[in-house]
């Protein structure tokens, strides 16, 4: 059997078992690498390289190699889930570098963070004055977790008072030019409303990239040809004004008439339907 061919049956062999036995790792150990699981990722690589670059090598030792440097961190990742001191020890604890406003020195030396590494960490968290943090930790996974002071902290509708509709997350209806059927459905929509809402902006189904609907049934899409606009969704803003006109109507009408009782027929409906305009506004914003 010629070498080359070897070189790619072990390269391919060996690619997938390394890719089945990172999926069971599972995703943490594609995003956050602890000690075990940084160590274990470069030895695998490289029994990988070894085993595929010589074929004069057995693959089912490299294979076996490989099982074992799968398992010594799966093991510690089990035993971590189920013991908070082993956790610690194995992937480490946070570490308070910024506490009441005040930076904690000693803990920059123990973690070798210079005053540079600290100030670099606060403006990837869009942080330029430390003066303007309340809190600080950095995280096993090497990230920095910061809290600014109250005054520093961006305004929330619950800070303002404001109840706001509950929302879902927007789905995608269409992709590719392909109606997806259940994002449709988690929203309690069908395809009969997906072809009004295209026949609308006078575009087929086969035209659309890609298609997202919101919990307000609002539609926005993408074309495949770019060079074609198409206009917003503007239903829930043209129901809020269209209330808003009728409700102004009614008080106009109340003013104008001269009978007693159409008036006050005009101004309770006219209450009436400010009270469901207000109901409603925060969904239709």
């Amino acid at each position: 059997m010629p070498e080359w061919f070897v070189i790619v049956l072990k390269s391919v062999i060996l690619l997938i078992v390394l890719f089945f036995m990172t999926k069971w790792l599972g995703k943490k150990q594609i995003s956050q690498l602890n000690i075990f699981e940084y160590i274990s990722g470069i030895v695998l690589g490289g029994i990988v390289a070894i085993h595929t670059i010589e074929p004069e090598r057995n693959i089912f030792y490299g294979i076996i190699a490989m099982f074992i440097w799968f398992i010594v961190p799966f093991a510690v990742e089990f035993i971590a889930l189920k013991s908070k001191s082993f956790r610690n020890f194995t992937q480490g604890k946070s570490t308070v570098l910024i506490q009441d406003g005040k930076i904690m020195e000693e803990n920059l030396k123990k973690e070798g963070y210079s005053t540079d590494d600290l100030l670099e960490k606060l403006r990837d968290n869009d942080i330029f004055l430390a003066s303007d943090v309340e809190f600080a930790v950095l995280e096993p996974s090497g990230s920095l977790s910061v809290l600014p002071k109250k005054e520093n902290q961006p305004l929330t509708a619950k800070d303002l008072g404001l109840k706001l509709a509950p929302e879902k997350e927007p789905q995608t209806v269409v992709m590719d030019g392909k109606v997806l059927l259940e994002p449709l459905a988690n929203l309690s929509l069908n395809t009969n409303w997906l072809e009004t809402e295209l026949d609308k902006l006078n575009v087929s189904i086969e035209n659309v990239f890609l298609a997202q609907a919101d919990n307000n049934g609002q539609l926005t899409i993408d074309l495949y040809d770019d060079k074609l606009a198409v206009p917003q969704p503007t239903e829930a803003k043209l129901l809020l004004a269209t209330l808003k006109k009728c409700q102004a109507d009614l008080e106009l009408f109340a003013l104008e008439t001269n009978n007693i009782q159409s008036k006050e027929l005009y101004e309770r409906n006219s209450r009436k339907l400010q009270h469901a305009t207000e109901l409603v506004q925060p969904y239709l914003k």
